[in-house]
């Protein structure tokens, strides 16, 4: 009878042991010798490097290069038996296990670092018990292929370090901007700690945190005999050095944006690639630097956390694109891809819409409360003008006047004339669209302003001109100019006439710059964004402010902070330009009032021909008499 149960028993024991083994094989890897990804080089416009990307392994380093105190800082913490297992580790997961039941809760893990190479060459990031047997065969597959210096040296060159960094190399150029042959040991240790959480004890972020890490991994190395007590002392008592941040931290905001453009255009690489852009160096930390120190003086006081920042040519080439405050804080690009509400600034389409349908900015509009269907949109402070100049209107941003003129125009017409200029995003047909109640990015506000810049042409904004193979051959190049001429020569120059106001002596005068531009301000609802988007003959710029969370700001209006972060910006970005003046209207003679514009059959009865004219510019001239004069602070209207 026990001989039957003991040959039953050891029959069903082979038996699970088969099924457990077909399961464990059946969708295990090939083992394979692991192949180095690509880099992307990101150039400048000037054919100076911004920045090298590279998947696991793509810049290798020989392990004979490295420092020993490298090696010995990341065996120590990670792996003090390497030497001596055979890819897994016994003793290793007995101590991992008693440490982790005497704390109630996993404190260790028994992974050799044959073990995780195996998991990133291989498998993903699964923590399943089927997972970690088949690491385990892998691992021990690796250690028959490999020596024990080949398998460090795979894992050191494609293991993850955090912020975007594969490899000890990429990660000694991201925290202390050298090589990883010139590493320190208090440089080396800091790094091996980051293998544990490479986010929560990213030094950039977390400063005391990573030094702490790096006191464990010191202490680890003198506990394995691979460092003297004396000299650990020594370098733990040394002032701290001073982590190497990225340099020019808004810079990666723009070099991010122009690697996944690559991937948009070519796919994923599969060798090395460079990529020309049209980021000019100068101008982009002109604008990094403006954003960074206005939110540094002011962030706290206005309850303003975040920004963004985009500076075009004429001809949608992006010079500058900072998508946030800080990119070591968070990598998140606020210029391309934070949908928001630009307030008034979304007013300049309906004006140009009206200009095309014949208004002219010395026609009036009429400011008084209004209602359209149970809405009624107000002015700042309750303050109406009552019928005042499109020009006017737009200098003091009125919202009662511009709903008027949206309802005389059409909201339609608004929307047509934003699409043409290049707003993509979803633009809902309602009243409230001219006030700027839609959401939009920076960047297509920008790109939506330069045809007033260029004389009317319609641009796509676009970063990358050229992608080459590590041969240096073109296997992608920019073709076209634009989407062709969008406005005419007369909407453009009277439209210029009337933004060059917003900022002589409007709402944008701290935008003010020294040569001719125009801009707008906007601010949406409970001043949760603020924006100001103008530009000159020479360049465009958008500046938004914000919060992430949608909270509202502590009164920031775009009259405010953006427009002062817009002025720094382009006073820089312009050294050395000759000022230019703004496109202009085709003259005419004083006579010459026949044009190709229609009026909508509302604004005939105003009185039409020669004399109705000539009666409207008599009136236009007496109303200015009347109202202009230096415009307060506190009598600036933006968008509810």
């Amino acid at each position: 009878m026990i001989r039957r149960v003991l040959k039953w028993g050891l029959l069903l024991g082979m038996a699970a042991a088969v099924v457990v083994l077909v399961i464990l094989l059946h969708d295990l890897p090939e083992p394979r010798t692991p192949v180095n990804g690509g880099t992307v080089t990101i150039l400048d416009r000037a054919g100076k490097e911004l920045a090298i990307y590279g998947g696991p392994g793509s810049r290798a380093v020989p392990i004979e290069r490295l420092p020993q105190h490298v090696l010995d800082a990341v065996i120590a913490t990670e792996d003090r038996r390497f030497y001596s297992h055979f890819g897994i580790d016994p003793l290793g997961i007995v101590r991992a296990a008693f440490i982790n039941l005497s704390s109630g809760r996993v404190v260790q893990g028994g992974s050799t670092l044959t073990q995780q190479l195996a998991k990133n060459l291989y498998l993903g990031p699964q923590q399943t018990l089927k997972r970690k047997l088949q690491e385990a065969v892998l691992a021990i597959g690796l250690e028959s292929r490999f020596s024990k210096d080949e398998i460090l040296e795979l894992y050191l060159n494609r293991v993850y370090f955090g912020a975007g960094t594969y490899g000890i190399e990429a990660a000694a150029e991201r925290y202390f901007a050298k090589s990883a042959t010139d590493l320190t040991l208090r440089e080396a240790a800091l790094i091996a700690g980051l293998l544990k959480a490479p986010s929560r004890y990213d030094p950039t972020r977390n400063p005391q945190g990573a030094a702490a890490r790096m006191r464990i991994v010191v202490n680890n190395m003198v506990d394995a005999g691979l460092l003297d007590a004396a000299r650990a002392k020594a370098v733990l008592a040394a002032p701290a050095i001073p982590v190497g941040r990225p340099r020019g931290t808004g810079i990666r905001y723009a070099t991010d944006r122009a690697r996944d453009e690559v991937r948009e255009l070519i796919g994923v690489p599969d060798g090395d690639v460079t990529v020309h852009t049209t980021i000019d160096r100068r101008m982009q930390d002109a604008a990094s630097g403006a954003l960074t120190e206005s939110l540094r003086r002011n962030g706290q006081r206005l309850r303003v956390e975040q920004g963004a920042v985009v500076v075009l040519s004429t001809d949608g080439a992006i010079r500058a694109l900072v998508g946030g405050r800080d990119y070591g804080q968070s990598q998140f690009n606020r210029a391309v891809l934070a949908r928001r509400q630009p307030g008034s600034a979304f007013k300049p389409f309906l004006y140009l819409a009206a200009l095309e349908a014949g208004f002219d900015p010395d026609d009036t509009v009429l400011d008084e409360p209004i209602e359209i269907d149970g809405w009624r949109p107000a002015n700042f402070r309750d303050v109406y003008l009552g019928r005042i100049t499109l020009t006017e209107a737009l200098v003091r941003s009125v919202n009662a006047g511009t709903v008027w003129l949206g309802r005389e125009v059409g909201w339609d017409r608004a929307i047509e004339m934003a699409r043409r200029l290049g707003i993509n995003e979803d633009l809902p047909d309602n009243p409230s669209i001219v006030l700027g109640t839609s959401e939009v990015t920076p960047l297509a506000m920008a790109g939506a302003f330069a045809p007033l810049a260029n004389g009317g042409r319609a641009v796509v904004p676009h970063l990358i001109t050229r992608i080459d193979d590590g041969s240096g051959d073109p296997i992608w190049q920019r073709r076209g100019d634009g989407l062709g001429a969008a406005l005419s020569a007369r909407v453009v120059g009277e439209m210029n006439r009337m933004m060059q106001a917003v900022i002589t002596r409007g709402s944008g005068r701290k935008a003010g710059i020294d040569r001719p531009a125009g801009g707008k301000t906007g601010t949406s609802q409970d001043n949760r964004d603020a924006w100001f988007v103008g530009y000159s003959a020479d360049l465009v710029g958008a500046v938004w402010v914000g919060n992430d969370n949608d909270s509202p700001t502590r009164n920031v209006f775009g009259s405010g902070l953006p427009a002062e972060i817009w002025r720094s910006t382009m006073l820089s970005a312009h050294r050395g330009l000759p000022a230019k003046p703004l496109p202009a209207a085709p003259e005419r003679g004083f006579l010459s009032f026949g044009d190709d514009r229609t009026k909508p059959a509302e604004r005939e009865s105003d009185g039409g021909g020669l004399w109705g004219r000539l009666e409207r510019l008599f009136e236009a001239g007496a109303r200015r008499q009347r109202q202009e004069g230096p415009a307060s602070e506190d009598f600036k209207f933006e968008s509810p």
